[in-house]
């Protein structure tokens, strides 16, 4: 069985990235990830990627532009991402549901562990 997830690279105005830590229960927990969530049976990839990104971080996705898709099969499954960027949107980020976030610059990004799909 394939995930099927959608996330965003969210960068804003200084062209700094978006990131979430997972929670240490999660598959890949305490790693870093750019936001996102699972695609539900009946949505769209995109329409995941809004619900998601509001549910998370309480911002409206006004354009998001799919860039990649990746397949990685990791030890205990395999998921499927959709990489989307994201240049606009409405709201200020938060992160509602207690999550380590960071705004951080592209060259930054090597520092923090990410799940391997993520590289």
């Amino acid at each position: 069985m394939i995930v099927h997830v959608a996330v965003a690279v969210i960068i804003n105005q200084d062209e700094q990235i978006l990131i979430t830590q997972r929670s240490a229960e999660q598959h890949q927990g305490e790693k870093w990830e750019f936001p996102g969530g699972k695609v539900e049976d009946a949505e769209t990839s995109q329409e995941a990627l809004c619900r998601e990104i509001k549910e998370e971080l309480d911002i409206e996705i006004q354009s998001a532009v799919l860039i990649t898709d990746i397949i990685h099969q990791y030890e205990d499954n395999k998921v499927l991402l959709d990489v989307y960027e994201v240049k606009q949107w409405m709201g200020e980020a938060k992160a509602l549901e207690g999550q380590p976030m960071r705004w951080v610059d592209k060259s930054e990004l090597s520092r923090y562990d990410f799940p391997e799909a993520n590289a």
